[in-house]
């Protein structure tokens, strides 16, 4: 698949005069929380006006009184607010913007997004429809992988769960099923033996349907030590692409990622140079255009590397990329979106030290990890020059119930990774949060551990050692 530049989602270009112009400075940001914070700052130092999309729950978010102009989607469910394609669509539109940055979630990956915003003359900042429709179907992305020879994983489409037996009995047990439309763990089940397939293979699929919106599942081999590793890869609308190297996201509950480190020290020269190769291989046959992330496993015990997804928009742990090459990736994403050239090649980019981000989340260990919003009575972050806080919290803000609860990324950078960790233990150590319960005291013991430190662990650590970690 090469799609041409005639297949860009929207016709609309701009030069870098009209970012101190009259007629190309105001971008619709719809998104909320941290991303949002994010994307107003780095509109502000490009000299764009910003207009911010909140729901009735965000009126008192800090991007709300950062941006420039706020304007109320809809009620405080995201079915009513940031989901609503006709209401976001018209909202840009009707405050004078010509350019939406999606963030990461809610409408991001959202193809019809992209084509209501392309239809509208609107700027959106992120690949062009043929890829994200081509990336949002997992089948079709592996199949992507394979005819370019990108290491893959066991597995494939089965369409009925007597095609799902004899799939997993050829690959052999454990497999995971997993939605063809889906992401962060919905519709994903581990299945450790066939007596399990029947009823995982249904949970998932009407777990699928439930979120997605189609219910297509598929199987794939579980490799139960691996570590995950993506590429951040971005490309321009002049055939330039490159990779800013990678990062690892080993530490993970549920599916869902805690704690994000650039680079991956654990893989041998020969692998990441393989892992580079393949996330460009990808990129280059997309003629890929904007920020995108090529995710694998990579199996410690085999020395494997096996291909999972490709997400195609901003990612949240993008700030461990930053720290360690400089780059000011969501600067150059809007550059890109506005049909910008890179501004920097591959020779560009180096990595230099290393960079830990934990996710700061409004959830009480204790109890598993439920939600705990509520008022902010406390917010004393740490302070120090290695360290960067990515939050949309204050002293005094409720954090409303209706959304994922990330209340922020805490970013440590060290010469190495034991600096790194080092200061990511000391700032975690200083951190004060009270009004609500959450996850810095995991967050605390997961750092400390020999187990972190050695970087000996895999996707499944956290969940074997949770309870540990929590109760002692």
């Amino acid at each position: 698949m090469s799609p041409t530049a005639n297949s860009w989602n929207s016709g609309r270009s701009c030069s870098p005069s009209d970012l101190t112009g009259n007629d190309m400075t105001r971008m619709f940001v719809a998104n909320r929380g941290e991303i949002a914070v994010r994307i107003v700052d780095a509109c502000g130092r490009l000299g764009i006006e910003t207009v911010l999309g909140v729901s009735a729950a965000d009126r008192d978010t800090l991007a709300a009184h950062r941006a420039d102009r706020v304007v109320v989607l809809g009620g405080p469910k995201s079915a009513d607010s940031y989901l609503s394609i006709p209401t976001v669509v018209h909202a840009a539109a009707s405050t004078g913007c010509t350019v939406v940055h999606p963030g990461y979630g809610f409408l991001s990956e959202q193809p019809a997004f992209a084509a209501a915003c392309a239809e509208n003359d609107l700027v959106f900042v992120g690949p062009s429809i043929e890829q994200l429709t081509a990336l949002g179907d997992k089948l079709r992305a592996r199949a992507l992988a394979e005819s370019l020879d990108v290491p893959l994983v066991q597995g494939g489409r089965a369409d009925t769960l007597e095609e799902a037996h004899t799939l997993a009995a050829d690959i052999g047990f454990p497999v995971l099923i997993k939605a063809a439309y889906g992401g962060g763990g919905r519709g994903m089940k581990l299945v450790e033996d066939a007596a399990e397939l029947a009823s995982a293979w249904q949970v998932a699929s009407s777990e699928a349907m439930a979120a997605f919106g189609d219910g297509t599942v598929f199987v794939e081999s579980y490799i139960r030590d691996a570590k995950h590793v993506e590429v951040q890869v971005l490309g321009d609308r002049h055939g330039n692409r490159l990779h800013l190297g990678e990062r690892e996201c080993s530490v993970q509950y549920r599916y869902q990622k805690v704690v994000e480190e650039a680079p991956c020290v654990a893989l041998p020269s020969d692998i990441r140079t393989l892992l580079h190769a393949s996330a460009l291989r990808i990129a280059t046959e997309l003629n890929y255009v904007g920020l995108g992330t090529v995710e694998f496993l990579y199996d410690t015990e085999r020395r494997q590397l096996s291909f999972l997804e490709v997400n195609p928009r901003l990612q949240v742990e993008h700030p461990v990329t930053e720290a360690v090459t400089g780059v000011d990736l969501v600067r150059e994403q809007i550059l890109v979106a506005l049909g910008e050239p890179l501004s920097l090649t591959q020779d560009d980019v180096t990595v230099q030290g290393h960079a830990i981000e934990a996710r700061i989340t409004a959830q009480d260990p204790a109890t598993g990890l439920m939600p705990s919003p509520g008022r902010i009575t406390r917010w004393r972050p740490p302070v120090s020059g290695d360290v960067r806080l990515d939050s949309h919290i204050y002293e005094g803000y409720v954090f409303p119930p209706f959304y994922d609860a990330l209340m922020g990324k805490l970013i440590s950078f060290g010469a190495d990774r034991g600096s790194a960790v080092a200061g990511m233990s000391r700032a975690l150590g200083r951190f004060q949060i009270g009004g609500v319960r959450s996850n810095l005291p995991l967050l605390r013991e997961i750092i400390r551990h020999p187990d972190f430190a050695e970087n000996a662990v895999t996707t499944h650590w956290l969940a074997t050692i949770v309870e540990e970690l929590v109760h002692g």
